[in-house]
């Protein structure tokens, strides 16, 4: 259960519905997720933060899928069981396949334990990888 009521399209204030409304336009659905609705109750960090998602999620150097899936990596690191699922949806949508989240997770996974290992060991970095 969230830690604040979720804000729901019908009984948000004008600034709220703004940002619904172009939520719904830019991902072309008719619906608002939880996530939106719970940090409604603030509408600036509303509106900031989907501001900033939708210029960093934009096609740029990296295509959406790889945003996405690079998403989902760092969702998986930090334990964030929503945006995992949201951003597996979206990756799917953009063409993800089963084959690829399994990859994806593999990759995640030796990551975080190599990280581990090479913290713990307090390992020096090569002179070569530093330029």
């Amino acid at each position: 259960m969230a830690t604040l009521n979720l804000v729901e399209y019908d009984d948000a204030p004008d600034e709220v519905r703004a940002v619904y409304d172009d939520i719904m336009a830019v991902r072309e659905v008719d619906w608002i997720n939880n996530f939106w609705k719970v940090i409604a109750n603030h509408p600036p960090t509303l509106k900031r933060t989907w501001d900033s998602i939708k210029q960093v999620m934009a096609p740029g150097a990296l295509d959406p899928l790889t945003k996405e899936m690079i998403y989902i990596a760092v969702s998986a690191t930090n334990g964030c069981e929503y945006c995992i699922r949201s951003h597996t949806a979206a990756a799917r949508k953009q063409g993800m396949t089963d084959e690829m989240l399994a990859e994806l997770l593999a990759v995640v996974g030796m990551a975080n334990e190599t990280n581990s290992l090479a913290d713990g060991f307090d390992v020096e970095t090569d002179e070569i990888f530093k330029s």
